[in-house]
């Protein structure tokens, strides 16, 4: 009685606790915790994240029925010591057994630990939860008691009770798994994704998806509710679209025409605006033929937002806003606004246009300590249009990397980006570990450690050359000496942290790759020209930056938009001038900006990698139901798959086998003669 009692008592103070909370300016889970600390009250492991804060403290009338119109009374994390004396039905994967005495049951909400009674009487009951094998389902009915005193379990939600089981129905009995649920079991990759609905199974992807969930509804809310957006679904079958990333091709019945999987809806959103529609946006699918990297697929998410009579201004403090009301509880708070720095500088001091600052180690200009050097490949180096000497200081560099690790930050600095780098370590009294110090004059070498503000035990890296390519050697080597360090414990970038930042101004053209004197969009043939570059426009387009602007979190890109041209006339100049390209393959578009465009402009927030970077996942496929492997493949269904050669025929289509076939590979194709049994694209 006692019990039950004190538990019923710590449920209303839990009640009004909540209550307080939320009449504060600040609901954070840092805030919570404090307050449970100062009134004595339990708190919550992190074992279980997917509970929300406010559920795990008490039942609330604003929380969702997770168990309306199911053959449940309760989900298993959901029940407290409030729930003692009721007779509850619920339903889930028999997680663990215990002895003979207990089972655990698990479902998306958490776990809790089911009591078989002892008695003759209930025999059935026990062999029946005693002999069924692991994962498998059943709906379990029995009253809620506490635990015996000493026997709590303060690392689970559900660790002050047990259900005492009265009936056991066998939903469905588990076959032998390829691997055990639970999340300490280590399963490689491939073998994740060939099982994945049972991989998301585990405590963390059920934390990632519906954290994900949790952030889009809170997004649209935002957009939707408080700001006027209108949510518009766009086609998926379109055309192709100049530049940019390679598109997937869809076969149609006409002869020779194929629709084209859109990149982006960045057309149909800029015609939106043509259309009156003002503040469009929606959570796309977005399709790049393109080999897979830890944070690329071949169809990905991205939230979509367009607006017309708008600045970069306006969009970033709209992205801002939208960042800080969807950001998760338990990460902790974000401030606003986010800072910037323009493209120049984050080449200058990061070597890299989408720069980690959650550490310094900044590129330092040391040219002017060797404008009068006699050493040879410096001033070589120093005497060309821009031609300079640069270095980054690397704290404790000395101290932890090994010669192999500079002989390899060497020959990849090489490889990349045709640049020689020169090492000095400074060790424990000061001195100098370096061919250049012989070459280098006292004075020389205290302006450098001056400049750097190398101290014993740090590590110089030093490379001389083009600006470009020096700084894009440093800003690789920058992050490389960082990810060495910390694979040998030494603490570089706190993955607690959340460091944005909007990076602005980027060039509107850069050099075609295998064509230098060519010119490419840098971000795509929409973008608007920087007013104070218009005219260069006519001249040298080279020069001319862009309105665009990227948000970066983490040292990765999670966003990027810019104002558009919604000039028809300027349109046409920049693909036919300057790209290039047949302005008839967007002569619909040029037509739209020639009917009474207004100015507009919008961004595009990858979702899949911003709630990757959230969750501390390794890949983006972590955070994605069913992704693709690094192959582009889904290993569950084995797609792609092959086509009877009868059903390309409306489409007026062959395949050509090459001539190696995948015999090489081990992937020799049985080819159908029929349709049947098969998916057809």
């Amino acid at each position: 009685m006692l019990v039950i009692m004190s538990c019923r008592i710590s449920n209303i103070v839990h009640k009004v606790l909540v209550s307080s909370i939320r009449r504060e300016s600040t609901n954070s889970l840092g805030l919570v915790r404090k307050k449970c600390v100062r009134l004595s009250l339990p708190i919550v492991s992190n074992t279980t994240q997917w509970i929300s804060t406010d559920h795990r403290l008490c039942s609330q009338k604003n929380m969702p029925d997770q168990n309306s119109f199911a053959s449940r009374t309760h989900a298993c994390g959901e029940m407290r010591c409030t729930h003692i004396g009721e007779q509850v039905t619920i339903c889930g994967w028999i997680q663990y057994q215990r002895h003979g005495l207990f089972v655990i049951l698990r479902d998306f909400s958490g776990l809790i630990q089911i009591l078989i009674p002892q008695d003759a009487s209930a025999g059935h009951l026990k062999k029946t939860l005693n002999d069924l094998p692991l994962e498998s389902v059943v709906r379990v009915t029995g009253n809620v008691v506490p635990r015996p005193p000493g026997q709590e379990n303060s690392e689970m939600p559900t660790g002050e009770i047990e259900v005492q089981a009265q009936d056991v129905e066998v939903l469905n009995i588990c076959k032998k798994l390829p691997f055990e649920i639970k999340d300490f079991v280590k399963k490689s990759e491939a073998l994740r994704m060939q099982y994945r609905y049972l991989d998301l199974r585990s405590v963390q992807m059920q934390y990632n998806l519906r954290l994900r969930s949790r952030m889009v509804m809170k997004i649209k809310e935002y957009l939707c509710n408080l700001h006027g957006f209108v949510d518009v679904e766009t086609p998926t079958l379109f055309k192709r679209t100049p530049g940019g990333a390679k598109e997937f091709v869809v076969p149609s019945r006409e002869p020779g025409r194929f629709y084209s999987l859109p990149q982006s809806p960045q057309q149909f959103k800029q015609l939106l605006m043509v259309a009156g529609i003002d503040r469009y946006f929606q959570v796309a699918r977005c399709y790049r033929d393109e080999g897979s990297k830890p944070d690329r697929q071949p169809e990905f998410t991205q939230v979509d937002i367009e607006m017309s009579f708008v600045d970069q201004a306006g969009i970033r403090k709209l992205i801002e806003g939208l960042i800080q009301y969807s950001w998760p509880e338990d990460k902790g708070q974000i401030g606003v606004p986010f800072p910037s720095i323009t493209y120049s500088e984050a080449m200058q001091y990061y070597g890299i246009d989408k720069p980690d600052t959650r550490f310094e180690w900044k590129i330092i200009d040391i040219s002017e300590g060797f404008r009068n050097t006699d050493i040879g490949f410096l001033r070589d180096a120093l005497s060309k249009p821009e031609g300079s000497v640069r270095a980054i200081c690397v704290p404790d560099g000395a101290k932890h990397l090994k010669s192999k690790d500079i002989e390899f930050l060497r020959k990849d600095s090489r490889a990349q980006f045709n640049q020689e780098v020169s090492v000095v370590a400074l060790k424990p009294d000061g001195t100098w570990k370096s061919p250049l110090s012989k070459l280098l004059t006292e004075e020389q070498k205290h302006l450098l450690c001056q400049a750097t503000q190398a101290k014993a035990g740090d590590l110089l890296l030093l490379t001389a050359g083009e600006h470009e390519p020096v700084c894009r050697a440093l800003g690789k080597l920058r992050l490389q000496c960082a990810e060495l360090l910390e694979s040998r414990g030494v603490a570089v970038r706190d993955s607690s942290a959340f460091h944005f930042l909007w990076v602005v101004d980027f060039p509107l053209f850069l050099p075609k790759e295998d064509e230098p004197d060519k010119l490419e969009s840098a971000h795509h043939p929409f973008t608007a020209p920087h007013p104070q570059d218009a005219l260069l426009l006519y001249t040298q387009p080279d020069k001319v930056r862009s309105q665009h602007y990227d948000l970066v979190l983490n040292g990765s890109e999670i966003g990027g938009g810019s104002i558009r041209i919604h000039n028809a006339e300027l349109q046409q100049y920049v693909l036919e001038k300057i790209l290039k390209e047949d302005k008839r393959l967007l002569s619909h578009l040029i037509e739209a900006l020639d009917s009474g465009a207004p100015p507009h402009g919008g961004i595009a927030l990858g979702l899949d990698r911003f709630i990757a970077i959230i969750v501390g996942a390794p890949s983006i496929r972590d955070v994605i139901a069913f992704p693709k492997s690094y192959r582009g493949r889904d290993l569950m269904s084995n797609a792609p798959d092959f086509v009877a050669a009868e059903d390309l025929v409306p489409y007026h289509i062959s395949v050509a086998w090459p001539a190696v076939s995948q015999e090489a590979e081990g992937e020799q194709p049985e080819i159908p003669a029929s349709g049947k049994g098969f998916n057809h694209t």
